[in-house]
């Protein structure tokens, strides 16, 4: 069955355009163009994920989640972050808040089917997890363990000690440039090579960092050092 995504974006052009692509992906998807219609559509339905902007008038994006992981109801539900706002302290206050991935825009549409394949899939674990007792106790023992890199009275990310990973020089630029939200083809140009090269650089960054996207490697190298 098809997963049930609610879109939410104040832009009509880039909501259209991301619908459609999830759509043609096999995803049954609902819009709102503001949190407040959002929030309307989720007293109707659970989505299985939801895809939010960050910048909208009147609630943004942060206000939004912050509402929805105060609900138990959507206290669990995926939550994407789609956004302009690229810079490192945006990208810690999107995961302090509660978001599970963070994608700056200009992005990658297959990137982004990625992402939602990914979290769905942890979901349908999780739910699974849930219904054992043996598996519902080792999921709690990870989510202890994700809990305690944040600091509880400061609320700051608490940095664990640092892992060394030998990149070149080449790569290390890479790697800072994807952190930057850039994608291959600026990557490409600013470094003055290939999309190709660069694609075969982000392949040794995953292999190296044990990673599988963008995403998940710009996370480690903010948690482990590796980029500033």
């Amino acid at each position: 069955m098809a997963g049930k995504l609610l879109l939410v974006d104040d832009e009509p052009g880039l909501r259209e355009a991301v619908q459609a692509y999830l759509e043609d992906s096999g995803y049954v998807v609902q819009v709102a163009s503001s949190a407040k219609d959002a929030w309307e559509l989720l007293q109707q339905q659970l989505p299985d994920l939801v895809i939010s902007d960050v910048m909208m008038p009147q609630v943004d994006g942060y206000q939004f989640l912050k509402q929805m992981r105060d609900d138990d109801r959507f206290k669990a539900t995926p939550v994407i972050f789609l956004t302009a706002r690229g810079m490192k302290a945006d990208r810690i206050a999107g995961y302090q808040a509660g978001v599970d991935a963070y994608l700056s825009k200009p992005f990658d549409p297959d990137e982004l089917i990625a992402i939602v394949q990914n979290l769905l899939e942890r979901r349908t674990v999780a739910v699974a997890a849930s219904q054992n007792p043996e598996m519902e106790g080792i999921a709690k023992q990870i989510a202890a363990e994700l809990r305690g890199m944040l600091n509880p009275t400061s609320g700051i990310v608490k940095t664990p000690p640092p892992i060394r990973i030998d990149l070149t020089p080449r790569e290390q630029s890479v790697l800072d440039l994807v952190a930057a939200g850039l994608m291959n083809k600026e990557i490409a140009k600013q470094l003055e090579t290939s999309v190709r090269n660069v694609e075969k650089y982000v392949s040794r960054l995953f292999g190296k960092t044990g990673t599988n996207s963008r995403t998940e490697l710009v996370r480690y190298a903010l948690e482990h050092g590796l980029t500033n």
